[in-house]
């Protein structure tokens, strides 16, 4: 088990799905929260759920982001790093469920020598899908200080990231719509 803790970012309107994304069923869980969150917490010795509210039916760690209505994965970032001591933290996102274990070991394996790793795909970037140091604080508060919300101006606001390729674009689907939700079930079905 990883000794870093992990968090999964779940404070977002999921305005596109038109309802709330990380209360839908998801695999052999109740929601996709949960699935995350179990998931997860086989690989990781600390879990926490970054989120505006406590709207789960399960216990969880929890990092609330309330301090602001605004809704930003920047806001959540700096909840996070005010509330864990941690050096590093794996993040990743609640509607990124099919991200693999052998992705995560490669991203936290490979994360000593910077301040930033996310994963990509030929693609797309994810910028929600790595280990961020501690020593990006700064920025994310001056950031945050201007209300710029943008992760990938933050990640290039750094002199030392990284983005690690992986081949399978398929662990990268983002729950976004009732399409992605589909297509996401129907890949998970197929792991289990």
């Amino acid at each position: 088990m990883y000794d870093i803790p992990c968090v999964i970012l779940s404070g977002g309107k999921s305005s596109r799905m038109g309802e709330d994304k990380s209360l839908l069923p998801f695999g052999n869980s109740s929601t996709l929260i949960e699935y995350q969150y179990k998931k997860l917490s086989k690989l990781f010795k600390k879990v926490y759920i970054s989120t505006k509210e406590n709207k789960f039916s399960f216990d969880a760690k929890l990092i609330l982001d309330n301090t602001t209505e605004t809704s930003s994965p920047m806001i959540a970032l700096q909840s996070i790093f005010n509330h864990l001591e941690d050096e590093k933290v794996f993040i990743i996102t609640v509607d990124t469920p099919l991200v693999l274990d052998t992705t995560i070991d490669k991203l936290i394996n490979q994360s000593n020598n910077y301040i930033v790793i996310i994963a990509q795909d030929k693609i797309k970037t994810h910028n929600l899908c790595g280990v961020y140091n501690r020593e990006i604080t700064p920025i994310i508060d001056d950031l945050v200080q201007k209300d710029i919300h943008k992760i990938n101006y933050l990640i290039n606001q750094t002199n030392n990231y990284h983005k690690l390729t992986f081949s399978n674009s398929n662990q990268f689907i983002n729950v976004n719509t009732k399409e992605d939700y589909k297509k996401a079930v129907k890949i998970s079905n197929s792991y289990i």
